[in-house]
């Protein structure tokens, strides 16, 4: 819930989540990856950006994320040339152009208002201090906040540091006192920013295995103003049954512009599988996987045994596979509420001026329209973007003050033949790649 619409009056005081908290971020998905033999290591390129704007980290188990970073006035945090290095490749392989929120689009269920929070409730000027043991071992790097309310403009509000995420894999070998098994450790870099009563905690995840995950957690607190649904849609709140907190959405949405290994002219695929029970004399149901090319642009729709895929053009691993990162959604309620919210993913054709999900606020022409459902008109596919729209229908509940547990919502994306095998193999194993057997 957020703050009485007439009220935009906020403070930036130091926010007090806990490094629990932070850790309850946990990842939308994994995948596998891959690793390669040792080879000396190439100098990094010049970067892209200054010092000040840079960030780079190698993590223990040898992988090198590299990017620039720079904060706009209503997308707040945005990551551009985000490339990747994982150990034995002898150069940083490029995976994105650019990487941001698209929307964050909030409608109550009793219709009396709804929210663009990007474009249109200052959610990139409500970026909040972070206090240090908010970035345990990381760094806060400082952010001039465009039109920022504040007298002083400057806020601590960038943390980048790294975290264990658990398991990487665990394996028996092939004698029984031989066990491979190694923690996952990821690059984390997020922002706190407040919108209202809400904090967006707007985190990055960069794991060692090459996967993205990108996720939202809204906290903070709910409203006491809007215990007020009279329409009977809301959930009791204290003592009784008299306040009733509004049932509302939020449908995060990201804009990923892809450049694998430098390119923009990436493909894209969508891969749907078929599931058939069993005929006379087979064991069981069969399964057929088949491929679509997507060559226009697309407004996709998640279904049971779908994903999709965008391909490298130019780029291709150690074993001559074709580089792709995969696209895997995390947990979504689709709001089907407007047109943009009706789709799981969309892809369009790249338009320097096309920003926003919803209410963007550039002329992109006659005829484009102010959101991504109406740029979804044909074009052909030569440098894909994609848009992903994640729902959480947040129903309040007593446990939610006060103040309110991070929920959390988002997606991955995951390398798929971007390396010869598992980045974190074990240089003992690193034989066995494709058709192995073992040996005497």
């Amino acid at each position: 819930m957020r703050v009485n619409s007439n009220s935009k009056a906020r403070t930036r005081a130091a926010v007090g989540l806990t490094v629990a908290a932070l850790a309850a971020g946990a990842t939308a998905g994994a995948g596998p990856a891959a690793a390669q033999p040792k080879a000396a290591p190439a100098p990094a390129p010049a970067a892209d950006c200054s010092a000040a704007y840079r960030i780079e980290q190698k993590l223990s188990s040898g992988t090198t994320w590299r990017m620039c970073w720079r904060y706009d006035g209503k997308a707040g945090l945005v990551l551009e040339n985000i490339s990747y290095q994982p150990k034995g490749e002898p150069k940083q392989i490029k995976v994105l152009n650019s990487a941001r929120l698209g929307q964050i689009h909030v409608p109550y269920d009793d219709g009396s208002v709804e929210y663009d929070d990007l474009t249109g409730f200052d959610f990139a000027q409500g970026l909040m201090n972070l206090a240090p043991g908010e970035c345990p071992g990381g760094t806060i790097k400082t952010v001039k906040v465009p039109d920022s309310w504040n007298e002083d403009p400057n806020v601590k509000g960038v943390c980048t540091t790294t975290r264990s995420r658990g398991h990487a894999y665990r394996m028996q070998g092939d004698t029984a006192n031989k066990v491979f098994q190694a923690d996952g450790k990821d690059l984390l870099v997020y922002t706190v920013n407040q919108v209202g009563w809400y904090e967006y905690m707007t985190e990055w995840r960069f794991q060692d295995d090459g996967t993205i995950t990108m996720n939202v957690g809204a906290t903070g607190s709910l409203s006491w103003d809007d215990y007020d649904a009279g329409d009977g849609r809301g959930w009791p709140i204290g003592k009784g049954a008299s306040a009733k907190a509004t049932s509302h959405s939020h449908n995060a949405f990201w804009r990923l512009d892809f450049a694998l290994d430098g390119s923009t002219k990436n493909a894209v695929e969508q891969y749907d599988s078929t599931v058939t029970a069993p005929t006379r004399g087979q064991r069981a149901p069969t399964t057929k996987t088949t491929r679509t090319k997507v060559t226009k642009e697309l407004a996709g729709d998640s279904k049971n045994y779908r994903w999709w895929r965008v391909v490298s053009a130019t780029g291709k691993n150690k074993d001559g596979h074709a580089r792709s990162y995969e696209i895997v959604p995390g947990s979504t309620t689709k709001y089907p509420g407007r047109s943009y919210t009706k789709h799981d993913v969309y892809v369009t054709q790249y338009n320097k001026c096309e920003l926003f999900a919803s209410h963007n606020p550039g002329n992109c022409g006659p005829g484009a329209g102010k959101s991504v459902d109406k740029w979804v008109n044909g074009q052909t596919l030569t440098h894909p973007v994609v848009w992903t729209n994640i729902g959480f229908h947040h129903i309040a509940r007593d446990e939610d003050q006060q103040p309110m547990p991070v929920h959390w919502q988002g997606f991955s994306i995951v390398p798929r033949d971007v390396t010869a095998m598992n980045p974190l193999t074990p240089a003992e194993l690193a034989w066995q790649n494709g058709h192995w057997q073992p040996r005497r």
